[in-house]
């Protein structure tokens, strides 16, 4: 299946100089947080296909207003034409105020409170988060480090792809994708990227 991964950026290959042959075949649009929401109106608007998505930490908003026609996939095992993907957004608590911040230990135990879900379900194919995984394309500082637990789920469940946003072009070059030791392959949706994901990998 084909997925059309988006995060942080509103990349003008897809909203100023939208062009329909460019997401071809696209069967879902799955966003990795800090998009606003008439970017993701527009999306599902001329792409016409359904939305997942999780929150970023600038995504306080979204809580009581929710994007339009998109699924908040946050906390939950959702499946989509036999894919499954595990949502986790937001970033590390770095705002004692913001609504999508987690220490480490906090992420663990959401990463916990799935495992029923997961087992169930038969597994993850995707892991959708904010935030890159520890080591694999995080940064230095607190906002931008990478939760370990992510490493944990990939280890656990050997999902085909982990897709993350939050760190982008604006910190410098970055690395869009890693080959994670668990078999995961890890990408850095920010503006967007296109995935083919094999169900049940």
């Amino acid at each position: 299946m084909k997925i059309l991964a988006v995060a942080d950026i509103e990349d003008k290959l897809l909203y100023d100089h939208f062009d329909k042959k460019r997401v071809e075949g696209v069967e879902l649009i799955v966003g990795c947080g800090d998009l606003r929401s008439d970017y993701i109106d527009f999306l599902i608007s001329m792409i016409n296909v359904p939305m997942i998505y999780v929150r970023g930490n600038h995504d306080d908003g979204q809580i009581k207003e929710p994007p339009l026609g998109a699924i908040c996939i946050e906390d939950r095992i959702f499946e989509y034409n036999g894919v499954k993907f595990m949502g986790l957004g937001g970033s590390y608590r770095y705002n004692p105020n913001g609504k999508n911040m987690y220490t480490e230990r906090e992420m663990k135990l959401r990463a916990l409170r799935l495992r029923p879900k997961a087992m169930l379900k038969g597994g993850v194919d995707v892991l959708v988060t904010h935030s890159p995984a520890k080591g694999y394309g995080d940064l230095e500082d607190l906002p931008h480090r990478g939760f370990d637990t992510f490493n944990d789920i990939m280890n656990k469940y050997h999902p085909e792809f982990m897709v993350h946003g939050h760190v982008h072009m604006n910190y410098g070059r970055i690395k869009k994708e890693y080959d994670h030791p668990s078999g995961t392959k890890i990408i850095n949706a920010c503006g967007f990227s296109i995935i083919d994901v094999t169900p049940g990998q």
